[in-house]
């Protein structure tokens, strides 16, 4: 079987990460199996969806690495073939006109509470010749559904659920308007797109029972079905915008390398043994809905900044200096020269990109001397002469020069350090004193040493 799939998001805002963990299991998916994995832009919401929202949605998934196999379609587009195929389904006798007013399906809905069952219509023109519509009145068009039976699905992921066809009732395809409904228009594209499977959060799975019947109406083969657990925040609450950043965008901007995220979203909700830190390429070759959960995963912020710090810490040099000049802007040779330098001992420390960005500035902008106390210009004194009389400048002979200071002044090393720290940077929190002196070399070290010892 050649595999096709999809993610068929609205454009109304951003690229949710609930969403992006669907295009992902979509993705990986047809990536397995050597298949296609498309994009399809559900517009039909003419007053929410906006050329902003579709351009948020394909930079978020190009950040992450998703791409798409073919052009992108455009649902809203497709009206006019969605609109003839349901004509198509009345003239078979496997869908009707009704003729109800809003008042007639309001009274409906309250009887049907009344009376303890569930709101829906009662196929009052199912049977009815449309002679008998009042004149001047629009027609929605509905299925004939099954009113007797069962409908059955067998899920990738929840197993097989069975639904009893009494309890669906005979759903609009399209409106008084003349617009097809979300129903109709993701059968008729999943069935032109050829897709062959679907993996979608669990609050579908109603629909895709109503989906089905609209198969078996057209005599069409359904793709076969995956519905997922959506994400909860750490509350155990579905995840809203009160737990935070919600959109791809917004974990870009708080640092997030974009295959950290890839690979903890994927723990939210499929596994691979006791794996938890791999590549999207081991990810392809891993992929399986068989690993596919049942249970709702919870967004543990603690847990993705240590994910993110493992990638950071697993970057190469030259691939995190392009993303510190991308935060910091406008920096000079010798000082990006520093930041390569220095690159090891600062991700060591930093969980973020923005982290990275705050450690790092040690090593670039201008520099304000520090002064010191009497007694601390004492050690730095001598600390000074040390440090000018070594031959060589490398951490190792740093160290060793240093270390031996310690042992013949008695003054500690945490001392010492503390106060290299505050005039070669002014912070309290920096990567190794001795890579410092390294990185900073052996002129700008003692510029700054005795700059301090000047004031």
């Amino acid at each position: 079987m050649d595999y096709v799939t999809r993610f068929a998001p609205s454009p109304t805002g951003f690229l949710h990460i609930g969403g992006a963990r669907t295009a992902l299991f979509n993705w990986l998916l047809a990536k397995h199996y050597g298949g296609k994995f498309l994009l399809r832009l559900e517009d039909t919401d003419r007053v929410r969806s906006t050329v902003e929202a579709v351009e948020a949605i394909f930079k978020g998934l190009l950040w992450l690495g998703v791409t798409w196999d073919e052009e992108p379609v455009f649902q809203f587009s497709r009206a006019g073939h969605h609109r003839e195929l349901a004509e198509g389904l009345v003239e078979s006798g496997m869908a009707y006109r009704c003729y109800c007013t809003a008042e007639e399906l309001n009274t409906m809905r309250e009887t049907a509470r009344a009376n303890g069952a569930s709101p829906k219509y009662t196929g009052v023109w199912r049977d009815r010749d449309p002679r008998e519509a009042p004149p001047g009145l629009n027609s929605v068009i509905r299925l004939r559904a099954p009113q007797t039976g069962e409908t059955t699905l067998h899920d990738l992921v929840q197993g097989t659920v069975t639904v009893k066809n009494s309890q669906l009732d005979d759903m609009v395809l399209v409106r008084g308007d003349g617009t097809p409904t979300f129903m109709l228009s993701v059968v008729v594209d999943d069935h032109d797109m050829g897709i062959t499977h679907v993996i979608r959060g669990d609050d579908h799975l109603t629909n895709t029972f109503r989906q089905l019947q609209i198969y078996q109406a057209f005599g069409w083969d359904p793709p076969e079905f995956g519905h997922i657990p959506l994400i909860h925040g750490p509350d155990g609450v579905k995840l809203s915008k009160r737990h935070g950043a919600l959109g791809v965008e917004s974990y870009r901007d708080m640092g997030f390398l974009p295959e950290a995220l890839c690979n903890y979203l994927l723990k939210l909700g499929w596994s691979h043994g006791d794996d938890e830190f791999f590549s999207m390429e081991q990810a392809i070759d891993w992929f399986s809905t068989d690993n596919l959960g049942k249970s709702a995963a919870r967004l543990d912020f603690a847990k993705m900044k240590n994910l993110n710090g493992r990638y950071i810490r697993e970057s190469s040099h030259e691939k995190l200096l392009q993303y510190l000049l991308e935060l910091m802007g406008e920096t000079s040779e010798e000082e990006r020269e520093r930041l390569l330098k220095g690159m090891n001992g600062l991700k060591q420390r930093a969980r973020t990109l923005l982290e990275l960005r705050d450690i790092a500035k040690i090593y670039v902008g201008d520099f304000n001397f520090v002064k010191v106390d009497a007694a601390s210009e004492k050690i730095l004194g001598s600390l000074l002469q040390i440090l000018e009389s070594l031959e060589e400048w490398t951490e190792a002979s740093l160290e060793f020069s240093l270390r031996r200071f310690v042992e013949v002044s008695g003054v500690s090393f945490g001392e010492i350090a503390q106060l290299l720290r505050n005039v070669l940077t002014g912070e309290k929190i920096t990567p190794s004193i001795f890579e410092m002196l390294w990185v900073f070399g052996r002129g700008e070290s003692l510029h700054r040493i005795g700059g301090s010892l000047s004031m």
